[in-house]
Parts: structure tokens; C-alpha cells; sequence
């Protein structure tokens, strides 16, 4: 075996692993449509909706009654999501794999999380505001 065909399969077993990965997270937090989100933000008063894209991101569009944390600041010291300890936090970013991310790490610390599926752009997609 040569060294382009070692490097070869250990780019595939990268992407295997990074896919295997995705997948996983995929399974193991709650993954909601943007019309099941409308509905049940129209329906239950428990529900938080969490921005976790960049500041400059959200100053561009975001979903009107969410509260904002970008990914890269969200750890066990936010004192800001002790206040929805009690509630589901619902993640979304621009097209739903960081607020998967997110979601999965919120559930690791305890909080009842989820995902929006295709992130804000499936929400605007879908005309809902």
C-alpha cells in the first residue's frame, strides 16, 4: 500500500466517522419541522427558543421571541439558561446542524432540549416569522 492509498482511506474513515457521528446526534435530541415548532409555540407557553449562530447572524434575521447564546458561548456557566431549567429549549441556527450541537450539549447538562430541522432558513422557507 502506497502513501496516496493510506491517505485515502483515512480521509474515508474520517468522513465515515463524521457522518456516523451526525447521525447519532440526529437520533438522540428531539428534531422538530418548522410547522410542528409553529404549532406547538402557539400552543404551549413551556417552549424557549435559543439562537445559537453569531452575533452578526442574528442581527441579519432571527425568529422573533428568541432569546440569543451563540454556540461557542454555551457552557455549564450560563446563568442565563438557569431560568429555563423547568422549560424545553428549543435550538435552531441558519441551517441546523450547529443548534443540533447545541441541543445535544444542553441535554448533556441536564435541559430538556431540541433541534429546529433546516434551521431558520426551512423556518423562512416555510413563511413562518
Amino acid at each position: 500500500m502506497d502513501a496516496s492509498q493510506i491517505f485515502f482511506y483515512g480521509l474515508l474513515a474520517l468522513l465515515i466517522i463524521y457522518i456516523a457521528r451526525k447521525i447519532y446526534l440526529y437520533r438522540s435530541v428531539k428534531n422538530y419541522s418548522p410547522a410542528e415548532l409553529a404549532e406547538k409555540l402557539k400552543k404551549e407557553k413551556n417552549v424557549i427558543l435559543l439562537d445559537v449562530r453569531t452575533p452578526m447572524e442574528r442581527k441579519q434575521d432571527y425568529i422573533k421571541g428568541s432569546f440569543h447564546i451563540p454556540l461557542y458561548d454555551l457552557g455549564a456557566d450560563k446563568k442565563e439558561l438557569l431560568k429555563f431549567k423547568d422549560k424545553e429549549i428549543i435550538c435552531y441556527c441558519r441551517t441546523g446542524n450547529r443548534s443540533l450541537i447545541a441541543a445535544s450539549k444542553l441535554r448533556k447538562l441536564g435541559y430538556n432540549s431540541a433541534n429546529l430541522k433546516g434551521g431558520i432558513i426551512f423556518w423562512n422557507k416555510a413563511g413562518l416569522k
